[in-house]
């Protein structure tokens, strides 16, 4: 299932650090993405409720779905990494969790476990210094 948010997101940009020189002083290269989970128009009620508690730590007060990106020296290349990582978070919030079926341990594997922890002991035992019993 391929999910593109991009028309859902309103973008807010800033002056991010890191490279760039003088660039970085006069330039807003760093964006923030916000999705408006419950106004969603292409989520079910069910799929907003599975990513706001999948996703609560990236949710804020207001119910957005918050990312950021400053990476790249460009806006425009940070607005497409925002994008990205929003549409990965959601994809994944989405993804059905395989229940785990719980196997019997076989007979053989039993055997084979008990039959290893005699063998140890057995080389513990003859790592003793005789006792005056043995004798």
């Amino acid at each position: 299932m391929k999910i593109d948010v991009s028309k859902e997101i309103q973008f807010r940009t800033a002056r991010s650090g890191g490279k760039g020189g003088q660039n970085v002083n006069k330039v807003e290269t760093m964006v923030e993405g916000y999705f408006y989970i419950s106004g969603s128009s292409f989520l079910t009620e069910e799929e907003k409720g599975l990513i706001t508690r999948k996703l609560a730590n990236k949710v804020n007060s207001e119910g957005f779905l918050q990312v950021k990106s400053q990476v790249h020296r460009s806006q425009l290349e940070n607005k497409a990494e925002v994008v990205k990582k929003l549409n990965a978070l959601i994809e994944q919030a989405l993804k059905k969790v395989k229940k785990r079926i719980p196997t019997k341990i076989s007979k053989a594997s039993k055997e084979k476990r008990l039959e290893s922890k005699k063998k140890q002991s057995l080389h513990k035992q003859n790592r003793k210094k005789p006792s005056h019993k043995d004798y």
